[in-house]
């Protein structure tokens, strides 16, 4: 087994270190505080739900150690198992070519494929055990089905293409191939990003403008107020599938849209509501989406030229163990292999989500009432079981949003 072998199996074994303690950490510190609401949310959320909170956040962290060992075990069979040499030797057999773009999309299409299945049965466990277990799942097993069909197909729509694109220029090897690509992976990024909103969301779930009511009014003169113009207000049949709640703002151009699930709607009072709608345009004037696109770029500019520069390295699919050095396995290999690598990155990630999120509020705080937002995230997170009391390591890795307390603290200070 050469050094770089040995360097990747490290890696692999520090990661699976790093996540299982993390897991262990937010296991234990939810476990010790959930005897007692924290004073800030007294008032608000029941002892009752506290530890209902903390149960479900117990038995997803056990699940996710599941996960981490079925997902470390997964990469460890394709790379030093000889799980992608299998594959692509199926691919090369199924084409008749030992090369080329069409030998290479049916093994990227099986990894993919292959890939899925393994998810599967974590997946119908969380839904059809763990949520339902929590009083969250309403999703029908014909409805899971459905939606495993229909994200199939639009992975397979949106993947050909541009795959095709990529492999393409990567095989053509010159020396502005990655630059290129990364042209396309943008350009394709941004036509996804105009058409999710009216063509892609559509096939998963039932959009309908919010109907016209002295409420609808009030909405439409904070959008007003805001200078937000756009598709409109949009109400998100989310009870299908989850008594979970949520808010976005999503596309841009003319088809920006603000979508609030209806479960949301049910759940907070009007006033509550409008801090919530404040919140998600403030999202839009401090031009996040744009920002995270540009971080976006700049990421994936440096990735592709790695990838590149890796095309013609012989350790790279060797002391991997893939004994087939084309574009698409390199492709394989770099996907599955660059998570490790960007781990101690994720929480300047959650960072920057973060600074954004208290942006927002401050733009909600000041364009509506910070009293009211408050009040709405206190419900959302009792209503969704969300923990008051993450562990904070924890919660740098894996929480775009402020954990609960840091948050209304903020809001507070802002009214004041």
């Amino acid at each position: 087994m050469s050094d770089i072998s040995i360097a990747f199996i490290a890696l692999i074994a520090v990661n699976f270190g790093i996540k299982l303690w993390l897991n262990f950490r937010q296991a234990s510190h939810v476990a010790r505080h959930c005897a007692l609401v924290p004073v800030a949310f007294n008032d608000a959320i029941t002892l009752e739900a506290h530890q209902k909170a903390a149960a479900y956040t117990l038995a997803k962290t056990r699940l996710a150690n599941v996960g981490l060992v079925i997902d470390t075990s997964w990469l460890l069979l394709l790379s030093l198992g000889g799980g992608i040499n299998l594959i692509y030797v199926a691919a090369a057999g199924l084409t008749g070519q030992p090369t080329g773009l069409l030998t290479g999309l049916c093994f990227l299409l099986a990894l993919g494929v292959l890939s899925s299945i393994v998810d599967l049965p974590l997946s119908l466990y969380k839904q059809f055990v763990l949520e339902e277990r929590f009083g969250f799942n309403r999703m029908t097993p014909g409805l899971f089905i459905t939606d495993l069909l229909r994200n199939a197909l639009v992975s397979l729509v949106i993947a050909l293409p541009l795959l095709s694109l990529i492999l393409w220029l990567l095989d053509l090897a010159t020396p502005l191939s990655w630059l290129w690509a990364w042209m396309g992976w943008m350009a394709f990024n941004a036509l996804l990003l105009f058409i999710y909103p009216v063509v892609i969301a559509p096939l998963f779930n039932k959009f309908t403008p919010m109907p016209e009511s002295e409420h609808k009014q009030k909405l439409d003169a904070l959008l007003s107020r805001c200078g937000f113009s756009a598709a409109g207000l949009f109400v998100m049949d989310g009870s299908r599938r989850s008594a979970h709640a949520n808010a976005y703002f999503t596309g841009f151009g003319n088809n920006r849209r603000i979508v609030l699930f209806d479960t949301l709607i049910s759940q907070l009072s009007p006033e509550q509501l409008e801090a919530v709608l404040a919140h998600e345009i403030g999202h839009y004037q401090r031009k996040h989406l744009q920002k995270r696109l540009v971080l976006m770029a700049g990421v994936s500019l440096v990735l592709l030229w790695t990838l590149f520069q890796l095309l013609n390295a012989p350790w790279f699919y060797a002391d991997l163990g893939v004994d087939y050095a084309n574009p698409a396995t390199a492709l394989a290999l770099f996907s599955l292999t660059m998570p490790l690598c960007l781990l101690p990155l994720t929480p300047l990630s959650n960072a920057l989500s973060r600074k954004h999120e208290y942006e927002a509020d401050a733009y909600a705080a000041e364009h509506s009432n910070a009293q009211q937002l408050i009040a709405a995230l206190v419900t959302m997170y009792r209503e969704n079981a969300a923990t008051l009391t993450p562990d904070a390591m924890y919660s740098l890795f894996h929480d775009s949003h402020p954990p609960a307390a840091l948050r209304v603290q903020h809001l507070a200070q802002l009214q004041a």
